[in-house]
Parts: C-alpha cells; structure tokens; sequence
C-alpha cells in the first residue's frame, strides 16, 4: 500500500484540465522526463478523464536528442503560455551550454505572468539562471549540488528529492520525478487518486519533499557501523575546513588508532586516504561543472597549496586539475 501523501503545497488550484509544458534541453535525461509524463498518462486513465494535458517544446521547435540518444519531436517552439500552465525543463548533463539567452529571456517572461515553472534533473540551473530561484529553497541532482551552490549563493539549496516553493518547483531527477508529480496530482485531485497511480506504476513508497536524495551512508558503503557511519557524514559536511583524524576520533568516542583501524577493517583504505577522496571527487565535479579558477576549486576543496592539489589530483585520475580543463597550466602543473 502506497503511504499517504505530505500536506498539500502551496500552488494555484488547476483548471478544469490542468496543462504541462515540457522543455526538452538538448542531451536531457530521459528518466525524469519519462517518469513525470508516464504519471500525467496514467492518472488520465485512472480517473477516465482528460485531467491532464501537456506539449513538449524547445528552444527552436524541432527535433531533441536525450543523453539516451532516444529523439523527440516537440510540439512547439518556446512559445507564449497561458497564467494556468505549468512549465518543467527538462535538463541533463549538458544544461550549462542548453540555458541559452534566448530560454532565459523566455522563463522571465512567462514568471512574470504567473505561470509555475519547475525543473526536472538539472533543469534547476536553468531556473537558478534565470534569477528565478534566488531567496527561495530548491534541490537538483546530488552530483551537481556542489557546483550549483558555488554559482547561485542566494538560492537555499536543499538535498530534497523534490521541492516546492510557491510556484517554482525543482526534483532531483532520476525516480524523484515520480514523487513530485503524486504529490502535485494529490494536490489538485486528493491523495486517494495520487496513492492509486502509485499504485498502478508498482510505486510502493512514495517519497515526500522531506525525504532526501541519497542512499544513506550505511548502505552506499556497504557497513552498518554507527561510528563509521558518523564520521563519514563529518568528513562529507567538511571539504573545504577538513577535520584532523584526532577529532574525528574523539567525535565519536575512540582514539585516533580506533579509528584507523575502523577503516581499514570496513574500507580497505586510511581515514586520511578516504577523505582525501571525498576532497578530489568534489573538486573533479567542480572542474567539469563551473568555471571556477582552478585555485578557487582546490580552495574549496580544503587545499592551500595548488601544487599540492594538483600532485593528488594527478595521483587519483591520472591527469591534471589544468588538463581535465584542457588549459595550460603552470609548467609544474602540468
């Protein structure tokens, strides 16, 4: 049985028939996509009425290309929209290059009718871009999260699968888009029919905005070590001001030996060297995703000295920060 849904969010109460408009951006991720429409799909045929419409469009009209490299034609092009629709964008790994001048102008436009815009995966950059997310809160995908708080400092990013706020709306993509479009559906027509389309797509726990994206430590390593456990989430929380392996230890009660020993037991590998991974995993992310100075991306990575950054970022992938870029570099950073 499908757990009720969170209370209702505050959004403007739908039309008789409810539109959707979908902007696909160039290499969009087809899951979240996918996931949202199949949702519209089934509550029609579960309510056996047209509850729900929708179009797909893009920027230029014409053919679109998922990372899948599955194609869709879109209806429109980025047309002018009525107050009652609801706009999703639709990004993927390319979004940076996809939020063109052009769909920017377009979001401001239509924000300033009224109209609910939300964005599916990393459609939330496109939005946060558009200066329509500052001061509000608002999620993307978790491997995007640190670049996307680097960028847009007045947007209150969460780690929610999906969030709500007045009428911006942004899911972390991937399955979360199922769990978004049962919480608008309940919204609009009543838990008992959100709960029966969860029930329809084999859904058996609906998530609510108070759920987060990622598996929970435990799990993602294997180990159900409480003490492991807590001072990995230290070491997450701490990239750029990295806690010594003393305090670590004395955060959950063992000596500094303890803790070495933890770690190699369950991870193979130091504390030292574990995080030191967790430090160049989000420095890698911050490389491929903003322009942030290669300096500045070791900075917030908890490393004063670039050289050094550079040594163990070498180590670690085999290229340099300066190469990754595909930049020169200092003649010792190469």
């Amino acid at each position: 049985m499908a757990e009720p849904l969170s209370p209702a969010a505050a959004l403007p109460a739908p039309a008789a028939r409810q539109r959707f408009v979908f902007v696909l951006l160039d290499q969009f991720t087809l899951m979240p996509f996918a996931s949202a429409l199949e949702c519209l799909r089934v509550v029609n045929r579960m309510a056996n009425a047209p509850l729900y419409e929708w179009r797909l469009a893009c920027d230029g009209g014409g053919l679109v290309v998922s990372s899948s490299g599955a194609a869709f034609q879109a209806d429109d092009d980025l047309v002018d929209l009525e107050r009652g629709d609801r706009v999703l964008i639709c990004g993927g790994t390319q979004v940076q290059a996809a939020a063109s001048k052009r769909l920017l102008g377009w979001l401001r436009r239509e924000a300033r009718k009224g109209v609910v815009i939300g964005g599916l995966c990393t459609g939330a950059y496109v939005l946060a871009k558009a200066g329509l997310l500052d001061g509000k809160r608002a999620t993307i995908h978790w491997e995007n999260q640190d670049s996307f708080a680097e960028e847009f400092e007045d947007v209150q990013l969460t780690r929610s699968v999906f969030v709500v706020d007045g009428n911006r709306i942004t899911c972390a993509g991937g399955t979360a888009s199922i769990d978004l479009m049962l919480q608008l559906i309940g919204t609009d027509h009543g838990a008992g029919l959100a709960n029966d389309v969860a029930d329809q797509l084999i859904y058996s726990s609906i998530r609510t905005d108070s759920d987060t994206q990622r598996l929970s430590v435990p799990t993602r390593i294997g180990v159900r070590h409480p003490k492991l456990a807590a001072v990995i989430l230290r070491m997450e929380g701490n990239i750029e001001e990295p806690v010594s392996p003393a305090d670590l230890a004395m955060d959950v009660g063992l000596s500094t030996r303890q803790l070495e020993r933890l770690f190699r037991r369950y991870l193979n590998r130091s504390p030292k060297r574990y995080y030191m991974e967790l430090r160049l995993q989000k420095a890698r992310n911050l490389l491929m995703q903003t322009d942030m100075t290669v300096i500045n991306v070791a900075l917030a990575c908890g490393f004063t000295s670039p050289s050094h950054f550079s040594k163990c970022y070498r180590a670690q992938y085999e290229t340099t920060p300066y190469r990754e870029r595909g930049i020169k570099g200092p003649p010792d950073q190469q």
